[in-house]
């Protein structure tokens, strides 16, 4: 039996149903022959870990204690005294985690899984390169930081997984490394890749307000707690530039050109999430309905995409045919169109739930077991 060790960084909603993913999955990995054997979890303030780094583990009684002290918005320093573990305070945490790192990350291949949504793991992540691990991501923010950091972490490109970080569970980063392997070049790429601005835009073209569909998708779970965090396109910015740098783009997130929803003076420095849904949203209608007028009158439809194309790199509302892959979308679904040498008039489309915990942490889950392939 294989052993896999692992430090999962984030036990956010995607960081638990990941836990969850492998308790319930050991049966099937046991008939592949693997184990994965969790020696560290860690939330911003907690690190907590197996005393025996080297021969154990955090048992699944401990892990699911996790998923439940999480559930509850505690932290995990809640977890000292329970069962067989040890827990680090976050002055520790960092150290800690790189002891860990340096003793197994040549030996064994330690995977750093990322299901944070913070920068604060970049540091750990661009050392454990050094270390040898292996890096697995749900979180964009180290892979669209600056240039430097997204050289250090990339630089070893066989020990990195980062499936997760655009279109969730989909295969849309190893789709495009096989293209790329190929030899075939990719000169157009056009994506929804936010299930919560997909659901929005097929929403109001069929005629509903964008007030009473975004407060609809609200309610519905679609949406961060402010849904000014969807409404920016900052999220699928982030997106489009990862997949603009794998195709060789030397860009920052500062040069896409970006479209938002709502107006400065509506942001959140100028006006609470309340007031924003109380009374900001509703000026933002008559705009939103006129464009879908205008669309329907040329036979298109609205969609908020991402299109990289040469130098252009930019997300936003664009018209696109009703036929075309994107005008027919629905719902939260995510699709992308890869335009190349050989998929020139048809491109090849990818297309399915590109949002959720569940579905983001089955890719992670994935991109862990694909990675330690290299390893014996």
């Amino acid at each position: 039996m294989k052993a896999i060790p692992l430090i999962l960084m984030g036990c956010g909603g995607v960081g638990c149903q990941l836990l969850q993913h492998i308790v319930s999955c050991r049966s099937l990995h046991a008939n592949l022959g693997v184990h994965l054997r969790v020696v560290g979890v860690s939330d911003s303030r907690s690190l907590v870990v197996t005393p025996d780094i080297k021969q154990k583990e955090l048992d699944d009684n401990i892990l699911s204690e996790v998923w439940r002290v999480k559930s509850d918005g505690s932290s995990l320093s809640k977890l000292s005294g329970f069962g067989e573990c040890q827990v680090f305070s976050n002055a520790e945490l960092r150290t800690e985690m790189l002891g860990i790192a340096s003793l197994l990350g040549k030996s064994t291949g330690l995977a750093l899984v990322d299901c944070s949504a913070s920068s604060e793991t970049i540091g750990v992540l661009k050392q454990g390169v050094d270390l040898g691990c292996c890096i697995v991501l749900a979180n964009k923010k180290p892979l669209t930081s600056t240039l430097e950091d997204y050289d250090k972490l990339v630089s070893r490109p066989r020990y990195i997984r980062h499936e997760s970080t655009v279109g969730a569970g989909l295969p849309v980063i190893s789709s495009i490394n096989r293209i790329i392997s190929s030899g075939d070049p990719i000169h157009r790429i056009v994506g929804s890749l936010s299930g919560t601005l997909g659901y929005v835009m097929s929403e109001v073209e069929d005629g509903k307000p964008l007030s009473q569909v975004v407060k609809s998708a609200k309610s519905l779970g679609y949406t961060e707690p402010d849904p000014r965090d969807d409404l920016s396109g900052m999220d699928v910015a982030r997106k489009a530039l990862i997949l603009a740098r794998l195709l060789g783009r030397r860009i920052e997130l500062s040069s896409i050109r970006i479209e938002s929803l709502y107006p400065e003076e509506m942001g959140p420095s100028k006006m609470s999430v309340e007031d924003f849904l109380n009374s900001g949203l509703v000026k933002l209608d008559n705009n939103i309905e006129e464009r879908v007028r205008k669309a329907s009158l040329n036979g298109n439809v609205l969609r908020y995409v991402c299109v990289i194309e040469g130098t252009r790199c930019e997300v936003g509302i664009q018209e696109l045919p009703k036929n075309s892959a994107l005008g027919r979308l629905r719902g939260s679904d995510n699709v992308l169109e890869i335009y190349t040498r050989c998929y020139s008039e048809q491109p090849l489309v990818i297309q399915g739930a590109g949002a959720g915990n569940d579905t983001t942490a089955a890719g992670v889950l994935a991109d862990i077991l694909d990675i330690q392939d290299l390893f014996p």
